[in-house]
């Protein structure tokens, strides 16, 4: 899961600059159990109204077998406040070191 992928390279991250952000449609609780099992050093946020997950489009249509999870997509939004990259999380090995080359690159733009 990229939720791994990115705890792995928490240090770099920050190093970076970069506040990593999860979210579900789980419940707090739910998301308090699975980051202490995970070992995630990042919050993970709570959208059990999916209202967050509908204004980025990661909610499922209905009867989606998987409806009850969002879509796996990962913003990375500039010190801006404005998303400069969707990613659309196939490769989970693969994902930290796209961030993070995307990072870099946001930190040299001018």
């Amino acid at each position: 899961m990229e939720g791994r992928a990115l705890r792995d390279r928490a240090e770099e991250f920050a190093a970076a600059g970069c506040v990593v952000l999860g979210a579900s449609f789980d419940t707090v609780e739910e998301n308090r159990h699975f980051a202490a099992d995970q070992h995630f050093p990042f919050r993970l946020l709570s959208d059990v109204d999916r209202v967050v997950g509908a204004a980025y489009d990661v909610v499922r249509v209905p009867g989606d077998q998987y409806a009850a999870f969002a879509r796996r997509y990962s913003f990375l939004i500039n010190p801006d406040g404005l998303i400069a990259r969707i990613y659309d999380v196939a490769d989970v090995k693969g994902h930290a070191d796209e961030v993070l080359a995307d990072l870099e690159q946001l930190r040299r733009a001018p």
